[in-house]
């Protein structure tokens, strides 16, 4: 089935607005093809999970080229900190920091917010209950579907900037109501004390399902920011989960039978102390001596780089050991203001903004050894090893320079 156009998107496809306008449009329609969507509907923001890679480098810069704007806020997931990254090194090939360059510089010609950061949501650009977006990005779709009850699809990084200069979506997936129903129920009996444990529940749950919208009960109290954050970005990782309710807890349903739309006839699963030590166990895949600890991915809150800060504070980083954490622009002069950022660099770590994991600025720990607390991190395979371990356990390695 065609998706059905309103006069002014045929007017588009023309080219009435522009080549890379028509470029955007082509896109959307051709995904709303291919999901059957009826027709295209009005979104108010968006977020592209841009990078410094080339694949993100050939569309930006086509629409930029043809003249496109954003016709929505449309926010930006990071590249990295060119100009602090190659202050501290000159590994990183020149050739691969202008790609970096060019897309910063395309994002800016389309007029995109330059955010920089895979945390929109918590300050540069934050969608309200009910409203219609298009965000990419691991942790950025389920907390947006689950934790604010806004409604978008899981998009990539060329949809979402598409749907922000186009300011439309194809209407299918997670903006119809009957797709928001649950199809797993996940009985939690595990202790969840912290938001470790919720990294490795949603480690745990996005393994297990692999692609669905997961019902959790037994949650005993509400879930920090923090919490939510972890559970959405480690279940995008080991699975695709672009949507979860946790009844009384997440806001679109109340209830499990309100999660289920009434409905149910899907998995039930357990996951108890066990299923969460034996992820923690899986992640660990060697010992010793450590190069680098990497924390901050997603981009930490200013809540996190004050635990952080404390558990640094009057310590000192091995001097074989690199200490990162990343963080968004805004969370990092929030932290300034509070002196965070002066005691994680007195004891010899950098606080660093605009900044991914998955980026070449790490191409000197290549062959390097370290920790970190997040499968995310440890995932994107731009060192040798990364074990993953608790943010205390993480310090604590870094002041020791060793793990285990």
């Amino acid at each position: 089935m065609e998706t059905y156009l309103a006069k002014e998107e045929e007017r588009i496809l023309a080219g009435e607005f522009g080549e890379g306008t028509r470029k955007a449009l082509e896109l959307l329609v051709a995904i709303g093809d291919a999901y059957d969507a009826e027709k295209m509907i009005p979104i108010n923001r968006a977020h592209a999970a841009s990078s410094g890679q080339e694949g993100d480098l050939y569309f930006v810069e086509l629409l930029a080229d043809g003249g496109a704007r954003c016709r929505v806020p449309t926010s930006t997931n990071p590249v990295y900190d060119i100009a602090y990254f190659h202050r501290l090194s000159d590994a990183i090939p020149e050739d691969e920091a202008e790609v970096a360059r060019r897309v910063m510089e395309a994002y800016k010609r389309v007029g995109a917010i330059l955010s920089w950061s895979c945390t929109p949501y918590m300050a540069e650009n934050i969608p309200l209950y009910g409203e219609t977006v298009a965000f990419s990005e691991s942790s950025a779709t389920p907390y947006v579907n689950s934790v604010i009850g806004a409604r978008t699809n899981r998009e990539a990084a060329q949809s979402a900037l598409a749907a922000g200069v186009i300011g439309k979506v194809p209407r299918y997936g997670l903006l119809i109501r009957e797709n928001r129903k649950g199809t797993h129920l996940v009985n939690v009996e595990a202790t969840l004390k912290d938001e470790f444990d919720y990294t490795l529940l949603g480690y745990y749950v996005g393994k297990r399902i692999g692609y669905g919208i997961p019902v959790l009960t037994g949650i005993s109290r509400q879930p920090s920011t923090e919490e939510f954050i972890n559970f959405c970005a480690m279940s995008n990782v080991s699975g695709a989960i672009s949507m979860f309710h946790m009844p009384g807890f997440t806001i679109e349903a109340s209830t499990v039978e309100e999660a289920f739309q009434g409905d149910f006839s899907g998995d039930r699963i357990t996951v108890t102390d066990r299923e969460l030590k034996e992820c923690y166990e899986e992640l660990q895949t060697t010992s010793g001596k450590i190069d680098f600890v990497i924390l901050g991915c997603p981009h930490y809150t200013l809540k996190q780089l004050g635990d952080v800060a404390r558990l640094l504070n009057g310590k000192k980083i091995h001097d074989g050991v690199s200490f990162w954490v990343c963080t968004s622009a805004t969370g990092k002069v929030l932290a300034e203001r509070n002196g965070y950022v002066s005691v994680i660099e007195k004891a010899g770590g950098h606080v660093v903004v605009d900044t991914c994991i998955d980026e070449p600025c790490w191409i000197a720990y290549k062959n390097k050894v370290g920790v970190t607390d997040s499968p995310k991190c440890a995932y994107y395979r731009r060192f040798k090893e990364a074990m993953v371990a608790r943010l205390q356990d993480c310090v604590e390695a870094a002041i020791r320079g060793r793990w285990g």
